[in-house]
């Protein structure tokens, strides 16, 4: 047996259950006996602080008209704490699954300068409404872009996670991680992933994914949901998921990743509307309450997204599935691009400022006016660009 095998043996297992952050407060007794432990049995425990960094952001972000100096910065930051020892201000997070303790500002200082270049694209007061709102994502492809998208800009306070799929490695051209994360459950590495953005806000994961008898259980516990967004591969759990939140009244958004396709169904302003904007009326949805033929999902999807909206190379793949494609394709630019789109719609429900269903494309191809391989594009002599603006307005 080889040195390498030996110690592959004689590690402990990769974890694949932990996804959450370990808060902890050092003017909390418990906490700082947490953090001597850590500090004791983790030799091989990485530190980051970087506290001060962050209290010089702090500063600035609440004095955004001041002009200080670096010496007279530092010395607010210090002043910002009145007292306290900088050890015991903010808070440490130990992340479990990469051994990592990290001190940041606590929760609402943190969301204030984490959130800061926002502003006023999302006041602050949009922010906080923002902070109470709950989503759900169900399939994380596409879905873990979704997810990430509306982490960064930190448009929910609660987010559900669902996907009973592990990470493989024919998923990175598409899935933002690494290979380091291979195996590990895709509800997981996306949940991970947000802790390390922004340990404060809540995440909790179906890692079985979605499915009759847990479906009513994400909608709804712990509060029913203000957005699903639904980027499942199963034509059953998309039916199913539409159905329940129709119920609910929970509106829906979903991205296709193909010539920038986002469907928007407001369920709860319009609590008749058939599912899928009317699409799939005349075909029998029973069918999909026991295992589908392969021929029978693709009828159901085409006439879900529509022949018509669908990229000619998308089309052309679809009858090479099973043959010499495993499945449909997704590039990663178009699933980012779904992630940026799914995400500002959902922020823009969220705060009321879109209250309508319906379908839209944001097709590069049309609006970059591809013909061939070659893109039409304006002079770059600002004497041409003139006369484009004058033709254009007159």
């Amino acid at each position: 047996m080889g040195l390498l095998d030996e110690r592959s043996k004689a590690q402990a297992p990769p974890d694949l259950r932990t996804y959450r952050a370990r808060l902890m407060r050092l003017s909390v007794a418990a906490d700082r006996a947490m953090l001597d432990e850590l500090l004791n049995d983790r030799p091989g425990l990485v530190i980051h602080d970087h506290i001060i960094g962050q209290l010089t952001e702090l500063v600035r972000s609440l004095n955004p008209s001041k002009r200080f100096t670096p010496p007279e910065l530092l010395e607010a930051a210090r002043a910002h704490v009145n007292g306290s020892p900088l050890e015991e201000y903010g808070v440490w997070v130990y992340y479990p699954w990469n051994d990592r303790l990290v001190h940041i500002l606590d929760e609402s200082e943190f969301a204030l300068v984490r959130t800061d270049r926002n502003r006023n694209k999302i006041t602050r007061e949009e922010q906080a409404v923002l902070s109470t709102k709950k989503v759900g994502v169900i399939g994380l492809s596409v879905g873990q872009s979704v997810s990430l998208t509306m982490a960064l800009e930190r448009s929910f306070g609660e987010i559900r996670l669902a996907d009973f799929d592990t990470l493989e490695l024919s998923n990175l051209n598409r899935i933002r991680s690494g290979v380091h994360e291979l195996g590990i459950p895709k509800a997981i590495n996306t949940a991970r992933e947000i802790a390390e953005l922004d340990p404060f806000l809540n995440v909790t994961i179906f890692p079985e994914g979605v499915t009759r008898d847990n479906v009513d259980t994400f909608l709804t516990d712990g509060g029913i949901l203000d957005v699903l967004v639904e980027e499942c591969d199963s034509v059953d759990v998309k039916i199913l998921a539409r159905q329940r939140a129709k119920a609910f009244g929970i509106p829906v958004v979903m991205d296709t990743s193909d010539r920038g396709l986002i469907d928007v169904e407001r369920f709860d302003l319009e609590p008749e509307r058939p599912i899928m904007h009317g699409r799939m009326a005349h075909l029998d949805l029973s069918v999909t309450d026991k295992p589908m033929l392969p021929d029978q999902e693709l009828e159901f999807i085409l006439t879900m997204v529509g022949k018509e909206t669908l990229s000619k190379k998308m089309l052309d793949s679809f009858p090479e599935i099973g043959k010499s494609l495993v499945t449909w394709p997704q590039l990663g630019a178009h699933v980012v691009l779904g992630g940026a789109l799914a995400g500002d719609v959902c922020r823009n429900i969220l705060l009321g400022q879109m209250s309508w269903s319906g379908r839209w494309q944001v097709d590069l191809d049309d609006l970059l006016a591809i013909q061939g391989s070659k893109v039409l594009v304006r002079s770059a002599t600002e004497e041409d660009q003139e006369k484009d603006i004058a033709k254009n307005v007159s």
